[in-house]
């Protein structure tokens, strides 16, 4: 029997229901067992159709109890915000040289923050960051005169979300080794945030489907009430 056979025949908990967030979370930590920490990662099924411009979902929560994850940040500033970002702890600083590089294939970096002087800059990366999603902007605080603190939000555990084609969130909530209580209060703190972008256009059930899962592990439903959605 092959390994990835064991470890399926391992699995526990019953997937064919949905399960209050309390027990869901604690399923998926029982049943990250690879060799590594794995990630604890939450999809959403959203009630909305992207295509329209007023049924998009998009925003930035900060996540209580942080990623886990080390996000490395580049900050395409000039003058005193480049050394605001530099000060606030930014992996990457620069101004035209560094979009410069992006161009020539360099994408070392996890997030990629602006000032809005440097915009008519940054726009010529629309096609290398746009499909990463990694395209700063406005309305999840990626464009900013405010370089320090968006350096330190990105830091320390704020991500952004998106709705991708089909009307689902994806997004990673933590980390295995987290305790139950930190990823509960990770993933309340997301919902709230997609409670609070529900766009005017959606219409009839909008939180249709919770699921937690690791990255090794099986996925289990959450029973969307017990969220508050």
């Amino acid at each position: 029997m092959s390994k990835q056979a064991k470890r399926i025949q391992a699995w526990t908990g019953d997937r064919s229901v949905a399960h209050p967030v309390e027990a869901a979370v604690k399923l998926v930590r029982e049943n990250a067992k690879a060799k590594f920490d794995e990630s604890i990662e939450i999809a959403v099924n959203l009630g909305v159709d992207p295509r329209h411009a007023d049924q998009q979902v998009r925003g930035v929560v900060s996540l209580p109890s942080g990623t886990g994850r080390d996000v490395r940040v580049a900050v395409i500033a000039k003058d005193a915000k480049a050394a605001e970002a530099e000060a606030a702890g930014a992996d990457i600083v620069g101004g035209e040289e560094l979009v410069e590089r992006i161009q020539g294939g360099f994408m070392e970096f996890d997030r990629v923050i602006a000032t809005p002087d440097m915009m008519a800059l940054v726009g010529r990366l629309g096609k290398v960051l746009g499909p990463r999603g990694l395209m700063p902007n406005p309305r999840v605080g990626t464009v900013t005169p405010n370089v320090a603190q968006a350096v330190k939000d990105a830091k320390g555990g704020a991500i952004e979300f998106r709705t991708e084609k089909t009307g689902i969130i994806h997004a990673g909530i933590g980390k295995a080794s987290f305790s139950d209580e930190a990823i509960l209060a990770n993933v309340k703190a997301l919902v709230d945030a997609l409670n609070k972008a529900k766009p005017s256009g959606a219409k009839g059930t909008y939180v249709k489907k919770i699921s937690l899962s690791s990255t090794m592990g099986p996925g289990f439903r959450v029973e969307t009430g017990s969220v508050g959605a």
